[in-house]
This record gives C-alpha cells, sequence and structure tokens, in this order.
C-alpha cells in the first residue's frame, strides 16, 4: 500500500486505507482493491439515491463496503461488527474521511472475535423505521435459526417505508430434508463453530420476514451454485409485490467461508 495519504471522500476521487491482511482474510476478502477505492463500478446499483440517506451495515467488517458508499453520496452511514479491533480500526481510519460515517461495536458473543459479548443477540442501535438502506452481506448466513429470526424482527423494526433490505443468505427446501423436524429449519456445516455456515430453509425464511412486515422485493440467485442468494426486502405496503424465487442455474463452484 502507498503511503501517501487517503485524500477527503467528499473529492472526486480518494484513496483509501486498507485495513491490515489479518482483517481482509478474516472477511474473505483479502485483496487491497476492495478496499482502497479503486474499484470503478459501484457495489450497489438500481437504487435511487434517497435510498443513501441513512444506511445501516450490519456486519460492516473492516469495512470494505464504506468507501463504496462515501463515494455515492451517502448522507449517514453506521457500521456495526462484533469484532471490536476492526470496528476500532475503522473508526481510527475511515470515520475521519467524510462527517456522518460512523461505527459501532455490536458486543455479541463470538468464541474467537469476541468471546465476552452478550450471547444470541442484542438490538440494532436504531430508531424505528429509520434506515433508508439496511445492508447485512454474510451475515444471515452466519446465525444461528433463533438469532436469524431475531434481527429479521429487527429489520422490520428499524427499515424505512420506502427503505430497502440487501441481505444474503444460503437456502435450502426443507421438502428434500424428510427427517427434519418442524421446529428445524437450519443446517451448520462445522460442529466445532455451529455459525461457520448457516443454511436456512426458503420458506422458513419467507414466513419468518412476513411475521415481521416484510416482504422480499428482488432475488438475485447464486453465481455458484448453492451459494449466496442475494435477497432484497422492503416493508408490506399496499400495492408492493413479492418475487417470485428463480432457479439456480449457476456452475458448480468453490467459495469455502474462512475458518476461525
Amino acid at each position: 500500500m502507498d503511503d501517501e495519504p487517503a485524500a477527503r471522500a467528499d473529492s472526486v476521487t480518494f484513496k483509501l486505507p486498507v485495513p491490515p491482511l489479518e482483517y481482509r482474510r478474516l472477511v474473505g476478502r483479502p485483496d487491497e482493491h476492495f478496499y482502497d477505492g479503486s474499484t470503478p463500478e459501484p457495489i450497489f446499483t438500481g437504487l435511487d439515491d434517497n435510498r443513501f440517506h441513512n444506511v445501516l451495515d450490519f456486519g460492516c467488517g473492516a469495512g470494505r463496503l464504506a468507501g463504496d458508499l462515501m463515494r455515492r453520496g451517502a448522507r449517514r452511514y453506521l457500521g456495526i461488527d462484533r469484532h471490536p479491533n476492526m470496528i476500532d480500526w475503522c473508526r481510527a481510519h475511515l470515520s475521519p474521511l467524510k462527517p456522518g460515517f460512523d461505527f459501532a461495536h455490536h458486543d455479541v458473543f463470538h468464541p474467537v472475535f469476541n468471546p465476552n459479548g452478550t450471547p444470541g443477540h442484542l438490538p440494532l442501535p436504531c430508531d424505528d423505521r429509520g434506515v433508508t438502506l439496511f445492508i447485512a452481506i454474510s451475515v444471515f448466513t452466519h446465525l444461528l435459526e433463533e438469532d436469524a429470526a431475531f434481527y429479521l424482527r429487527e429489520l422490520g423494526r428499524v427499515l424505512a417505508p420506502e427503505g430497502t433490505a440487501i441481505t444474503t443468505w444460503f437456502l435450502f427446501d426443507k421438502g428434500d430434508f424428510p427427517m427434519m423436524q418442524e421446529f428445524q429449519n437450519a443446517l451448520m456445516i462445522n460442529p466445532c463453530d455451529l455459525t461457520n455456515a448457516v443454511i436456512f430453509d426458503r420458506d422458513w425464511m419467507i414466513k419468518t420476514a412476513s411475521d415481521a412486515d416484510l416482504l422480499v422485493t428482488k432475488i438475485e440467485p447464486p453465481s455458484i451454485r448453492g451459494f449466496h442468494w442475494s435477497i432484497h426486502f422492503e416493508r408490506r405496503a399496499p400495492g408492493r409485490s413479492s418475487a417470485a424465487f428463480p432457479l439456480d442455474l449457476a456452475p458448480p463452484g468453490l467459495s469455502r467461508p474462512p475458518l476461525s
């Protein structure tokens, strides 16, 4: 990384500081160009400017999305994560670049990242119906069923009437697993860390979101078969309809989650 100082984020072009390699590896994006502002295309497209009024980045990690949102002109941004050292780094290196960009530690237990945190879940630090863009990339893919249901309810609480939530999920059809009980709606892959990757029944996700007054309005299938589904939620409203799930026709491949 160059030693030249990062320009302020209100410049036409600016270079962002790059987090330590240790943090980049933990979030599965080690290449510097994901962080330094050099990627020309915006991450989030197809959203009107009003969506960038008040952004909550749930699971912000080392701030990969913050730089893109600075360039998009987001007026207010809050990144939260349960890894306290990443939050400290973001506060020191990213918050000074633009007013209104803040980071907060979400003090929830993780056996490695936050061993002294609160078990389970905590309310999101946001007012009711105030978030215009809610981002949760690779978050629900690492939550146990009870916690995923809690945070869907929190999403329903904080999302503005015209807001959008962009989330990612691993999904399966529980009908293909006849041995599963009615109360069992998630599969795990790692007995040492159950949250390493969590796969949810699609119908359970839709119903739980609906119970939280949320509607699935846009669906993007995985780029690798069986990997992340991108699910957009909006509040239920007259004239607003749900999206139909497309088939997963992506080619097979590998994208293994980092191990703690």
